[in-house]
């Protein structure tokens, strides 16, 4: 299945439209990982735990985002959008949410 965050795939011609389609992760932050990322960042440097976290959350919205459009009967998603937002009492949680138009290309 083609994604793409712009409104067209070069090449192909949309044939029907779906739909919106979305797909969201929410992922809370372990309390050891706050401790290390808090004290990689008073010594400078990139959390690389807080990384790998970012990268399953849009893993796992856009894998949600897909299922959607394929039960619906599509072949693509265009004008993908990701958000990214923290939740939670102390901004404990984060949430990536993935949002496209479901479609039909030839």
């Amino acid at each position: 299945m083609q994604v793409t965050t712009t409104h067209h795939i070069e090449g192909k011609k949309i044939t029907r439209y779906y739909g919106v389609v979305a797909g969201e992760a929410i992922l809370g932050a372990n309390l050891f990982k706050d401790l290390f990322a808090g004290i990689r960042d008073l010594v400078g440097g990139r959390s690389a735990t807080y990384e790998k976290e970012l990268q399953r959350a849009r893993d796992i919205a856009l894998q949600e985002l897909l299922q959607r459009a394929q039960e619906l009967g599509a072949n693509a998603v265009v004008g993908v959008d990701l958000d990214y937002q923290v939740l939670g009492q102390s901004n404990g949680m984060l949430m990536v949410s993935a949002s496209g138009t479901a479609v039909l290309v030839e």
